[in-house]
Parts: structure tokens; C-alpha cells; sequence
């Protein structure tokens, strides 16, 4: 295969962006080389506004055909959130032809080395950046999120996630040498010596399970991070959200080919209604790393059944915040409210428990009951959502029927402090948009216990009254160690209370937000900096990004000759 880009072309291009991505994930700083406000984009290649909109327009009612080998049909049937009918179609392949088609490549690519992988990588992430505009579109079609949030989060974030990744495959790769001379002296004889050559090898197959909700911020991390130690993936995307992976597959094979390499390195496995072609994929002998983003229950399915493979797992968790105490009320509240609202609740780091002391707690504003602190809280997302406008932009649209039904369901659970109302989108009448429900809980109650210690994703938050701080941070204890937590938050003005709150994260590895009433809120994590899951709760069986996460996606071989 002639390629188009040699690598010195294209270390030459992405070397000093592989570089600053190393020293941002050592350094732990702010760092990102994906512009996030729209406007940014529409020079040197990219695509503009009006020209992404286009582009996604032009998908529309369209075959996908992304040149696979093993097609044997067309399937599709995706309908936006939005309720818009996407009508885009795409291949849906014969295993026993594609997987031995995507192994065929993988000996040159594992020669290739690691630098030249992670370079061919972020030549496929600076494509899919010139093109956030109609990926945003795209995500926000499939997820339900309103647009900002799709371009932002399906875009550049995810984006820097799948460059994250690339840093720490290269990190753990070249930690060892490709080459050792080793001597050992034998005293009188002549001394023991040996050339070692030390390949990083790829494990197979990767398989990428992809979510409904976050296709690329999810599916990212572990595409790019098998891609980049070597292995092939195949992409199953989730059946509501096929097009932004799809779209992925197509410029990473395109890459791939520009630069010499196979395009069946990188492959999508979309499947037809009702198919459920996951499970079969998870157990294939071929696939030896999944990456899965999703429910509890086939996340505990894969772990038991996929023995022949790697799994890295998000499952569900239950997300706890503790409010103890603040020294700024008005702050505090904002950004729960905020937290609460974005997306619908409809992510993994959600806050979905507040634990508040039945007696109150103390301001500068002064004490404030139970009570007070609920109907305060229910007062500040109201005030938020109140226009409508804003309320759209900040809650898109509910994702699928379930979520719905949970949130109507929500209100039967105990004394509803904030009850959820309809909006409609002037722009898409056949949007679901839900305002959040706050549901008042007792903890000591066991009837209570059954609602609060499950997760109800979606945008039910439940306000559950504990006796004590103490109480509130053995029920956060408990709650991490036995359902598992993505994220967990304190709002405290107490050392004591701060260290026991922290002493129980540190013990339960649940990664903790404090005291937080500005601009950063306890759902969000930036990539190179923030750690998301850890890996050390039931929540998830990996964290979002560190070594672990790409470490074993590879083994090194020894090659050893006398010298």
C-alpha cells in the first residue's frame, strides 16, 4: 500500500502536539489544542458553522458506505431525540470476513512502532477537530444533548480525551527500550553478553461498546488507546447513536490508507433492530480487549463471560453529594442547580443523592433548616430553567423512553420538593425536554433506602435527610463501597468534617469535589487533568485516563541473541 503521508511527514506535523499532551498529563495543567467556542472554527480546513450544519445535512437519508469487507446488508433506523428521522444507513458485516480482514493489518502496524501509531492517531483526531461542526450535529441527533453541549462535549472534550489517551499508550510503550546491550561480569572469564530487542505486541481485536449518551467522549478513550498500542477496532456503536462513530470509522480508515496502513485496522459492527450483536461480538476468540460504557447489568455480564479479553468497564453508580455547611449559600445552591440540570441529568456524574442533617446547616447567611435548604435549592433550578430558551440549551432532550418513565415514576417515591415540567423547543416540537424532580427521602427509613440507594439516571435528584454529618458520611461510605460512585461532592466549612469526608473517598477511591460554587461543577472533568471514575469502586472498572487504563491493552516480547 503506497501511502500518501510518510511518517517523518507526519512527525513533523504532530510530534510538538504529542509532546505538550505528555507534559500536560505529567504536569496535570490546563492544556488543549481543541478550540471550544464555535467560532473558532472555518480556516486552515475546517469546517464552519454553516458549512458543518451542511455537511450533516447532506448525511441525511444517506448509505454510509464505509468500504468494509464482510458486507453483507444495509441496516439503520436511528430518530433524533429531536425527533428528526435520520435515515442514514450503514454496513452491517459478516464476522467470519471482517474479523480476519482487520488481523491482516495488524503485523505492520505493530512494526510501525510507537511513535508513528500515536502520530497517526492525532492526524485522525486533527480531522475529525476540522470537522466538530458536523460532528456536534451528529452527536446531538443521536444523544439528545442541546447543541452547545454536543459541540463541546462531543467534540473538542472527547476529542482531547482520545489524545489523552494516545499520551499515556505512548508513556507506558517506550518506557522500555526497543534495544539493551546487557553485560554481565564472570570475573576471570570472559564476561556474559547479550543484545535484547523488546517489542511492545498488541493483544488482538479490540472491541468498543459505545453509549447512547456520550458516543465520542466515551468511546474515545479506549479507541484510541487500543489503536495506539497496536491493536484493531471494531466499533460497535449503540443502536441509537451509530452516526458519530460512523463518522469516526470513515476518517480514521481514510487516514489509515493515506498513511500506508489498513483500513480494516478500524471497523464498525452495526447491527440490525433487535439484534443484540454485542454479546456475541464480547465472546468471539478474536477479541481480546472491550471497552464498554453502560448499564450495570451487562457491564457485570461481560466481566463474567468475556474471559478471553481485557474489559474495561463505566457501569452505573450512585452519585452523592454531602451538604454540611458553606461559607457562600447563594454560590452553592447555583451550582448544584446547575449540576442538576445539565443534559437532563442525563450523565454518569450526575448528582443523584443529597445528604443534608435533618437539623440544618450553617451559612453566611445564617442556619438553615432541612427544609429551608430544599426549597432554596428547588427555587435555583427554577430560576435557572425559567426561560425557556435557556432551558432548552442547558437540557436538550430526554435521551429514550426509559428515562422518561423514570422521571414520572420519581415522583410517586416521597414528598416531591420540585416538581418536573414539560417544555417545549420551538425548533424541535418533537423534543422531550423534562425540567429535573427533587423528591425529599428520609435515611432512616428503610421504604426510603430502596429509591436512594439505586440509581435512577436521568433527572431525579432526591434530597435524603440523615441525622449527623457523621451519618452522612458513613451513608456516603456505604453507598460508594456497595452501588459505586463516578463522582462524589461535599460542601463543608469543618476540617473535620472535610478530612472524614475525604478520608472516606480516599478509602473507597471515589474521586471528590469540594466546596465547589463557581464554574466548575462536580459533573464535569477536563481531560490531562482530571481523572474520571477511578477504577477502584463498582462504578467502573477503570479510570478516564491514567496508566492502568492503557497498559494492558499490550504486552512487550523479548528477542535476546549472544552478542
Amino acid at each position: 500500500m503506497t501511502a500518501a503521508l510518510s511518517a517523518h511527514e507526519l512527525i513533523a506535523r504532530h510530534r510538538s502536539t504529542l509532546d505538550q499532551a505528555l507534559e500536560a498529563i505529567r504536569t496535570r495543567a490546563y492544556w488543549s489544542p481543541h478550540p471550544e467556542h464555535p467560532k473558532a472554527y472555518g480556516e486552515n480546513g475546517s469546517l464552519d458553522a454553516a458549512a458543518g450544519k451542511a455537511a450533516f445535512d447532506a448525511l441525511l437519508g444517506t448509505r454510509l458506505d464505509l468500504g468494509q469487507p464482510g458486507t453483507d446488508d444495509w441496516v439503520g433506523g436511528e430518530t433524533s431525540p429531536y425527533g428528526v428521522e435520520l435515515g442514514v444507513t450503514y454496513p452491517h458485516a459478516d464476522l467470519d470476513v471482517l474479523l480476519p480482514a482487520m488481523k491482516a493489518g495488524q503485523r505492520a502496524w505493530r512494526d510501525a512502532g510507537a511513535e508513528q501509531r500515536a502520530v497517526v492517531c492525532l492526524e485522525i483526531l486533527k480531522r475529525i477537530s476540522d470537522r466538530t461542526h458536523e460532528f456536534a450535529h451528529a452527536v446531538m441527533h443521536t444523544s439528545g444533548q442541546a447543541f452547545m453541549m454536543a459541540f463541546q462535549a462531543g467534540g473538542p472534550h472527547a476529542q482531547d480525551r482520545g489524545l489523552e489517551a494516545v499520551a499515556y499508550a505512548y508513556v507506558e510503550q517506550v518506557r522500555t527500550p526497543d534495544n539493551a546491550e546487557w553485560t554481565k561480569p564472570q570475573g576471570k572469564r570472559d564476561p556474559l553478553a547479550m543484545n535484547k530487542q523488546f517489542t511492545p505486541v498488541p493483544r488482538g481485536i479490540a472491541l468498543m461498546i459505545g453509549c447512547n449518551t456520550f458516543p465520542t467522549w466515551n468511546g474515545y478513550p479506549g479507541l484510541f488507546a487500543s489503536l495506539a498500542t497496536g491493536n484493531a477496532v471494531l466499533v460497535k456503536p449503540h443502536p441509537r447513536a451509530v452516526l458519530p462513530l460512523a463518522l469516526t470509522v470513515r476518517v480514521a480508515r481514510e487516514v489509515l490508507a493515506e498513511t500506508g496502513f489498513d483500513p480494516n485496522l478500524i471497523a464498525l459492527a452495526a447491527e440490525r433492530p433487535g439484534e443484540g450483536i454485542a454479546k456475541t461480538l464480547a465472546t468471539r476468540p478474536e477479541i481480546r480487549i472491550i471497552d464498554y460504557t453502560g448499564s450495570t447489568e451487562f457491564g457485570d455480564w461481560l466481566e463474567a463471560n468475556a474471559r478471553q479479553a481485557q474489559v474495561y468497564t463505566e457501569k452505573a453508580g450512585v452519585n452523592t453529594v454531602v451538604v454540611h455547611s458553606t461559607s457562600d449559600y447563594k454560590g452553592m445552591l447555583s451550582n448544584l442547580a446547575f449540576s442538576l440540570s445539565l443534559y437532563s441529568g442525563q450523565m454518569c456524574t450526575t448528582p443523584q443523592n443529597l445528604l443534608i442533617p435533618r437539623e440544618g446547616i450553617s451559612t453566611d447567611q445564617g442556619p438553615k433548616s432541612y427544609d429551608e435548604v430544599v426549597a432554596d435549592l428547588a427555587k435555583s433550578v427554577d430560576g435557572l430553567l425559567g426561560d425557556d430558551a435557556r432551558a432548552n440549551a442547558l437540557l436538550g432532550a430526554i435521551v429514550n423512553p426509559d428515562v422518561k418513565a423514570r422521571l414520572e415514576a420519581a415522583a410517586g417515591l416521597g414528598e416531591v420538593a420540585l416538581a418536573s415540567r414539560e417544555i417545549t423547543n420551538p425548533d424541535f416540537p418533537g423534543a422531550v425536554v423534562r425540567t429535573p424532580v427533587i423528591v425529599k427521602l428520609d435515611g432512616a427509613k428503610p421504604d426510603d433506602e430502596a429509591a436512594y440507594m439505586s440509581e435512577c439516571f436521568g433527572p431525579v435528584s432526591f434530597a435524603v435527610a440523615v441525622d449527623s454529618a457523621s451519618d452522612a458520611v458513613e451513608l456516603l461510605r456505604r453507598t460508594v463501597r456497595e452501588k459505586g460512585a463516578m463522582t462524589v461532592g461535599a460542601y463543608t466549612t469543618d476540617p473535620e468534617v472535610e478530612r472524614d469526608v475525604q478520608e472516606a473517598c480516599l478509602e473507597e477511591a471515589a474521586q471528590l469535589s469540594l466546596n465547589l460554587t463557581g464554574g466548575v461543577y462536580v459533573n464535569q472533568t477536563a481531560a490531562f487533568s482530571d481523572f474520571h471514575g477511578s477504577g477502584g469502586n463498582p462504578a467502573a472498572s477503570a479510570a478516564l485516563c491514567d496508566g492502568a487504563f492503557v497498559a494492558n491493552r499490550f504486552r512487550v516480547v523479548e528477542v535476546r541473541r549472544e552478542a
